[in-house]
């Protein structure tokens, strides 16, 4: 997934922090690490750092960082997510499950692939659960069954409720109004003003 800097969820993201180890001195830099009063952060430091802060200092060929895994992404929640991803509420988990996973796949590990699937099929089994409780929810109460969701499958959750007041509508008989684009009313108005100047 690309990162958007236009879009607050893609900030938000960024700011998830992740579990790291020093690989190398950082010089001048301790006040980065809150546990220690030193000066500089000496090799070998556990600490969590931003996600946009671990991928800028993250290298393959100069070790300067080394990732872990957060827990939520490890063999034992893996297993979990193999068993019955609908169960799991995602939102307790971190906001941004799958984005933070796919993000993750950036960094070396011998466990991407793993990673990589567990995501794919978590979305796959929480998908078809989640569109039919949007369809299925018409002028229902649904805060309960978004609240267990991640930040991707409330937008998805979003936009089935909106194809659903959509079709009720025009079932309704009550979309059949034609209406002129934002881009039309807008170019109209500043060929006005242009021909007023």
């Amino acid at each position: 997934m690309e990162e958007n800097f236009f879009s607050l969820d893609d900030i938000l993201l960024s700011h998830e922090r992740l579990p790291c180890r020093t690989e190398s001195a950082f010089p001048r830099l301790g006040f980065l690490e809150k546990s220690s009063d030193s000066r500089d952060i000496p090799e070998g430091t556990k600490m969590e750092m931003p996600l946009w802060l671990a991928k800028g200092l993250y290298e393959k060929k100069r070790r300067v960082l080394s990732m872990e895994l957060p827990k939520v992404y490890r063999e034992g929640w893996r297993t979990v997510f193999g068993a019955d991803p609908a169960v799991v509420d995602l939102q307790k988990m971190g906001p941004y499950y799958y984005g933070l996973g796919s993000q993750m796949l950036h960094f070396d590990s011998p466990e991407n692939p793993e990673i990589a699937n567990t995501i794919l099929q978590t979305f796959i089994g929480r998908f078809r659960r989640t569109m039919d409780s949007s369809q299925n929810a018409y002028n229902e109460d649904t805060s309960a069954l978004v609240e267990r969701l991640d930040c991707l499958e409330r937008s998805l959750f979003k936009s089935g409720q909106s194809g659903l007041n959509s079709f009720q509508l025009w079932e309704k008989g009550r979309s059949s109004h034609l209406t002129a684009s934002s881009l039309v009313i807008n170019y109209r108005k500043r060929k006005i003003t242009d021909l007023q100047a």
